[in-house]
Order: C-alpha cells, then structure tokens, then sequence
C-alpha cells in the first residue's frame, strides 16, 4: 500500500519537473528558439488554438524568426496573437510569411526574465510540497486504518521526503542553468 503511494507521488512529482522544464524553455534568452511560441494561442475559427499547429518556425539567425502558417488565410489571426503575447514583439507579414525580429536584451530585461524563472521554479517547488502533503495524508490515513503497519509508514514518509527533496534539487538546477543562460551576454 505504501509503495503504490509512493509510486504515485514521484510519478506525479515527475510530472512537476517536466512541467518547470517546458515553463523554462518558453522564457526567452537571447537566441531565438520555437518553444518560446508554445504557449501562444490563436483564436481559429473561434476555437483556441497552439500556435504549433498553424505555422511552421524557420530560424534563419539568432534573433529572427520565420513563422509559415500552413493556412495563409490565418496570417492576420496569427499576426494578431503574436503582437498580443508577453514576447514583446512587432511582427511584419509580407503575404506568405510573418518575419519577427526579437530585440537585443538589456540586462533590465534579463533581470526581468530571471526573476519570472524563478517565480516558474516556485510554483514547481509548491506543487511539489502539494503532491507530497497528499501522499503523506494518504499514508497517514493507512496507518490509521490499519493498513500499513506504523514502522512502514515512518519508513515510507523518509522515502517521501528524501524524494522530495531530490525533485526540489532537481528544479533548482534547472533554475540554476536558466539564469546562467539568461545572465550570459
């Protein structure tokens, strides 16, 4: 009983990290990538939509981004929700294709992104503590119910712990890497 719960939380808590990892990649540095597009939503024929399922993303230099809709009557739509999003960008269509160019970082901004990445990094941390304070209750509630001996269930809250603490360590390195990247100049 003890190990299902266990098992449960660290795939739970893998899902967290994971989650801080694709919330990390949308944060721009000062290269130009196609994840920093992953969360932008466009309003197609009055449905939400991911931006990655209209377009296509060409790179052709570090700081300029070619989006192709594969629908060319969603350039406006698609134009719109780029302008719309926290990138802070002005894109230019010229019929076929929308050319964003992402403006050079000042270290005001960098310092702006490297706080918002460890405001993402809280988060992970409190879901993390949520999902741990569930499986705690779940192996308290065994216990009391007779379940799962007691000594089994201090055991299985160590492991819970020590399984925290290693998904905590594990978004505070990814932390650490995101502002060494958004730092570098």
């Amino acid at each position: 009983m003890s190990d299902e719960i266990l098992l449960e939380a660290e795939e739970k808590m893998d899902r967290a990290v994971e989650v801080a990892k694709e919330e990390f990649a949308g944060i721009r540095t000062g290269r130009a990538n196609a994840s920093m597009f992953s969360k932008i939503m466009v309003d197609y024929y009055g449905a939400p939509t991911p931006l990655q399922q209209l377009a296509s993303f060409n790179i052709p230099d570090a700081r300029t981004v070619l989006v192709v809709p594969y629908d060319k009557s969603a350039m406006a739509l698609i134009e719109k929700a780029l302008r719309d999003s926290d990138l802070g960008v002005n894109p230019s269509s010229d019929g076929n294709a929308i050319r964003i160019v992402l403006p050079a970082l000042t270290q005001e901004r960098r310092r702006d992104y490297v706080k918002l990445a460890k405001t993402k990094a809280e988060d992970s941390k409190v879901a993390l503590r949520n999902i741990r304070r569930k499986a705690k209750d779940g192996l308290d509630r065994s216990v009391k119910d007779g379940d799962i001996p007691e000594d089994e269930g201090t055991r299985a809250e160590k492991e819970l712990e020590a399984l925290t603490k290693r998904h905590v360590e594990e978004i505070d390195k990814l932390l650490a890497g995101k502002e060494a990247e958004l730092l570098e100049v």
